[in-house]
């Protein structure tokens, strides 16, 4: 099998190809990625220099760019990452979310048109249903509900592979998953943030009362279930992934402290976002029933060695937070505000 993985420098799209390719009968991967702040080759290095691994620079939103890499390639299937998704970025700059999250998407699926690709898979988000009172879960019928111009972008790129599988014939697939965890993550998004934090005795800043719940699914379980879905999954379908373990913010963030030995003293609320979704929850019985797939990580397992990599990888955490990462967070953060 021959893959071209867009996003495959980023968090999970990374993992992806690290899983793939530690594999005796590993598939050729060639990865797509801008290389943002948010996609990083020191998340490739595992797999680098094995003989099925091939990078491309690029951006996914350049047509002929991808049209050339798609036809030189060939592939028997796109999985599509690439994508901007954190929704504080999405509030302070939303044009770059639907350059990125809806040109780009409308720019492989075109390109997988073109050249028949025999499959493509659509990595998306639980975001895209909203917040869910209790005690309901989405399932793929689930009405779509956005709040976010991330969410928003997120939603409008799923109806366009929709569109293209019925329109068109591409043979799509759509996954969409609660919020992952686990190694590599970059240090903006909860859990990462809070981690590397603790460990430097900074503040843990929690927005609003911190009562938000989230669905938490460690990123190899994730990959798993594209993988699932990849090979198992039918034309036409939208497939929910999530870990079956749902937390408010402020419960992790102490399990987190617990985890590294700091101190509740450095918790500190902040003035919540706007749009702030207060639960995320979705079922899974689809993808488990037609793949048989489930979630193997246990949170408080997943955690702990998310908290040891990150305890061992000071010198990548140092990396990645460039000068514009600190820019971003005093804004996000430091310059809320505490809350009421």
């Amino acid at each position: 099998m021959k893959l071209i993985v867009t996003g495959g420098a980023g968090f999970i799209g990374s993992a992806f190809v690290r899983m793939l390719l530690s594999r005796s009968d590993a598939p050729s991967v060639t990865v797509l990625d801008k290389l943002t702040y948010a996609g990083n080759l020191e998340n490739l290095e595992p797999v680098a220099k094995m003989p099925g691994f091939g990078f491309v620079r690029g951006d996914i939103a350049d047509l002929d760019a991808v049209n050339q890499l798609v036809a030189s390639v060939q592939p028997d299937a796109i999985v599509h990452f690439a994508a901007e998704s954190h929704v504080d970025r999405s509030i302070e700059s939303p044009g770059a979310f639907f350059d990125t999250n809806l040109r780009g998407t409308f720019t492989l699926l075109e390109a997988a048109r073109r050249h028949k690709v025999p499959r493509f898979v659509h990595v998306s988000t639980d975001e895209v249903y909203g917040s869910i009172d209790e005690p309901h879960d989405a399932d793929e019928e689930y009405p779509l509900h956005t709040s976010s111009p991330y969410s928003a972008s997120k939603a409008g790129s799923d109806l366009l592979v929709k569109s293209y599988f019925h329109t068109f014939q591409v043979p799509a697939l759509i996954t969409r998953a609660s919020n992952n965890y686990g190694p590599y993550q970059f240090p903006e998004k909860l859990i990462p943030l809070m981690i590397s934090n603790a460990l430097e005795g900074k503040e843990l800043p929690i927005y609003g009362d911190g009562m938000q719940i989230r669905d938490w699914l460690y990123v190899d379980d994730h990959c798993r279930g594209i993988e699932a879905v990849l090979r198992k999954g039918r034309e036409g379908e939208i497939y929910n992934i999530g870990g079956n373990c749902s937390l408010p913010n402020r419960e992790v963030v102490d399990r987190i402290i617990a985890q590294t030995g700091a101190s509740r003293d450095q918790i500190k609320y902040v003035k919540d976002r706007p749009g702030h979704d207060r639960r995320y929850a979705l079922t899974t019985e689809k993808l488990m029933r037609e793949t048989g797939w489930e979630p193997q990580m246990d949170f408080d397992r997943g955690l702990a060695e998310t908290v040891n990599w990150y305890r061992n990888n000071r010198a990548w955490i140092d990396r990645v937070r460039s000068g514009e990462y600190q820019r971003f967070y005093d804004q996000n953060y430091a310059g809320r505000g505490v809350a009421s």
